[in-house]
């Protein structure tokens, strides 16, 4: 429920999370950061460590913890619990569902979506994606789900062939330099779901923005996501379904090989990627097989991961708002922040913020 906010100017002091130094930040009757103080602001916290509202950079607001879409009501209970542990900017990863009403809601977080995941049939989950039944429409769908979504495509990269009995791709290198191409004519930014390692070399060679999961990772395809800038987003989080995906499929042992093998070395392949300089963001792929509101747990495994607790804090917060174009502290912006009482460094998983503030408003206070 929303307690104070816009109509009065207020101030937030305290520490920041991203360098330590104090800070205090002014906030404006219209629910914008301040460039300068404003006299007589009502001090909405005194002390803490304050940092920009979190960022779950692949979160499913629209589908529903154990599959399916999920209707409006349990929609706005997934944004909800996302807000409530401090996340107040989402990147949707594809959602079966339209969200954009939500957007009218001023308690609820900012979603950047990416319309519906892109597939072929009977190669990803069925009822989430669009399914194309040949793979020369990938371009004009691209395009058509670039205008539909805030910026982002979402391609399925590779999946389980079931003719193969392990992880292949569903797309011709040919064809994504189309797609990938259709893409940036209208402005927006492409990732794609890929598990494994046959699939990388074809997106990448394409020019594709992102990667989520990414635990076929090589050092070959490493090196050129580095040197291509293109950003990793690795949900470990729901890595850790691995195994339980691999203990369901014993009609293809390849595969539930494969994917143990995967997860075996997940920590040591997104090390690798942070050591040579890859961009890495926090998501939880809440939605389906991660239940919402896990961004803590992502931290942690980011920080174990080789990111650092530190690092690992950026790429869920003000390094994470800055990929995706909405900058952390800007002067006019929407005065989105989280406080904690105590340093959340010390143990992420559990940390809960005392204090969120979205858009001006206080929208939890424990």
């Amino acid at each position: 429920m929303i307690t104070a906010g816009r109509g009065t100017p207020t101030t937030v002091r305290g520490r920041s999370l991203a360098d330590g130094e104090p800070i205090e930040l002014w906030i404006d009757a219209n629910g914008c950061f301040a460039p300068e103080p404003i006299p007589g602001a009502e001090v909405l916290s005194d002390g803490g460590w304050i940092l920009p509202g979190l960022v779950d950079a692949h979160c499913h607001i629209g589908i529903r913890f154990g599959g399916g879409a999920e209707d409006t009501d349990g929609s706005v209970t997934q944004a909800v619990r996302e807000r409530d542990v401090g996340v107040l900017l989402l990147r949707d990863a594809g959602s079966p569902v339209d969200t954009r009403h939500l957007a009218s809601r001023t308690d609820l977080p900012r979603i950047v979506r990416a319309g519906r995941h892109i597939a072929m049939p009977k190669r990803y989950i069925r009822g989430l994606p669009v399914d194309l039944e040949d793979e020369s429409q990938l371009p004009a769908e691209v395009a058509r789900q670039a205008r539909a979504g805030d910026g982002w495509v979402k391609l399925v990269g590779d999946w389980i062939d079931r003719g193969v009995g392990d992880l292949a791709p569903l797309w011709s290198d040919e064809i994504l330099v189309e797609a990938i191409a259709a893409a940036h004519r209208e402005g927006a930014r492409v990732t794609a779901h890929v598990f494994g390692e046959d699939a990388l070399p074809g997106l990448l060679a394409a020019g594709i923005d992102c990667i989520e999961h990414g635990t076929g990772l090589t050092d070959d395809t490493i090196a050129t996501m580095a040197a291509n800038g293109t950003a990793l987003v690795p949900t470990l989080v729901n890595i850790e379904n691995f195994p339980d995906i691999a203990d369901s499929a014993t009609r293809f042992p390849v595969y539930a090989a494969h994917m143990r093998d995967l997860h075996r070395r997940v920590a040591d392949t997104i090390g690798a990627a942070h050591d040579a300089g890859v961009a890495i963001y926090a998501g939880t792929d809440a939605g389906g097989q991660v239940e919402h509101g896990r961004i803590g747990d992502e931290i942690a495994a980011l920080g174990k991961a080789g990111l650092g607790v530190d690092g690992a804090f950026a790429a869920a917060s003000w390094a994470a708002r800055e990929w995706l174009g909405h900058p952390a502290f800007a002067a006019g912006s929407p005065a989105d922040l989280i406080v904690y009482g105590d340093d959340p460094r010390t143990d992420p998983g559990s940390a809960r913020p005392d204090l969120v503030v979205l858009a001006g408003n206080v929208v939890r206070r424990r």
